[in-house]
């Protein structure tokens, strides 16, 4: 604020200080305010979070009893590892071993699983059965949970690991 101080000439007469205008310019203020509405406006919008559409099994009535065996070829299985690993197969329960039990990488499951999908034989119902292990990586099942959206595979399910599984892959690895 503005103070008023006063001098005395020795005269008698009081001499004033020029007052400042206290008058403040608002274009600036505006023209600021107008920017930062711009930005926040367009850092809204090109910030969205990803989601991504989880299909969710229909409700069955409790008087049907749904099949619930898959056929093997038309079903594959992936194995989500520990250190980034993924292994499948497409083999019978009993059968499977750590000899059938492929590893692979992310590049090319897309491929595989097109492969699979395309010698099934009943495409309608091809099903990517997804267990992740214990030890496996959240960021691991959401790439898996992506290469099923980019090769369109709308029917899979995540289920966890059984015995004969883990024994075959505690071959696999050398446990």
């Amino acid at each position: 604020m503005a103070q008023i101080e006063s001098h005395d000439d020795g005269g008698g007469k009081k001499v004033r200080s020029k007052k400042n205008s206290t008058k403040v310019d608002m274009a600036p203020l505006v023209d600021l305010g107008f920017l930062l509405i711009t930005f926040f406006m367009f850092a809204a919008t090109s910030i969205k979070p990803n989601v991504m559409n989880l299909n969710m099994p229909p409700k069955i009535p409790k008087d049907v009893v749904p099949p619930t065996e898959v056929k093997t070829k038309n079903s594959i299985t992936v194995i989500v590892a520990k250190d980034n690993k993924l292994f499948w197969y497409q083999e019978e329960a009993k059968n499977l071993n750590a000899g059938n039990l492929n590893e692979t990488d992310y590049s090319a499951l897309r491929e595989i699983i097109t492969k699979a999908a395309a010698g099934a034989p009943d495409k309608e119902k091809f099903t990517v059965i997804i267990k992740p292990m214990d030890d496996a990586s959240y960021d691991n099942l959401v790439n898996v949970l992506d290469e099923m959206e980019i090769t369109k595979s709308t029917r899979y399910g995540i289920v966890q690991i059984v015995p004969f599984e883990q024994k075959a892959y505690d071959e696999k690895v050398g446990k």
